[in-house]
């Protein structure tokens, strides 16, 4: 719990770093009638934040990979970046430039698996093995050995049976280059 002071020295310190008013307050007179409440400002906030945090509850299992920036292509607003033994796109970021050292972030639901390559809009395209699969709450967790790097892909129950996958199947991976978030190290 905090005290109402409290809550209203972190109110002044953010409208003053924004500075932006986030609250409303009137006073009362003898018999009460005062109150806060959010300005327009202060919900847009508050939505913003609500935002974020399902972002980051639907975001919170991703890949993890170092890598390296080897071009940089403005015109098609596109960067390679290697790893290990394989390169993939991602969106380009104007900060980074060919050498950078990255880590690369690409979440679990956001791995496509496939039996053969497809011609899509999914620019990355992986050749792997399942090395595991774990049931998660009605979620297979898959673990895929690409060349040395392993990738997990979150995948339905429906999906698992149609592929008919099995630790040891070769399978393709697959997504976009917009699916991938970067971190320079």
């Amino acid at each position: 719990d905090v005290s109402y002071r409290t809550a209203l020295n972190y109110i002044d310190k953010i409208e003053s770093t924004l500075d932006v008013k986030i609250v409303s307050t009137t006073k009362g007179g003898k018999g009460g009638g005062g109150g806060t409440s959010l300005t327009e400002e202060g919900y847009s906030i508050l939505k913003e934040c609500k935002k974020i945090n399902a972002i980051m509850e639907l975001h919170k299992d991703v890949n993890e990979i170092e890598a390296e920036v080897i071009n940089v292509d403005d015109a098609k607003g596109v960067m390679t970046i290697k790893m290990h033994d394989f390169e993939i796109n991602a969106p380009l970021n104007r900060n980074y430039e060919v050498g950078y050292k990255l880590l690369a972030l690409i979440s679990y639901d956001n791995i496509f698996l496939m039996l053969e390559p497809q011609t899509s809009s999914i620019r990355n395209i992986l050749k792997g093995q399942i090395v595991e699969m774990r049931l998660q709450n009605e979620v297979i967790r898959v673990k895929i050995d690409v060349g040395g790097i392993y990738l997990f892909s979150d995948i339905t129950l429906s999906a698992e049976k149609e592929l008919n996958l099995s630790i040891g199947k070769e399978v393709f991976v697959g997504f976009k280059a917009m699916s991938v978030a970067t971190l320079k190290l």
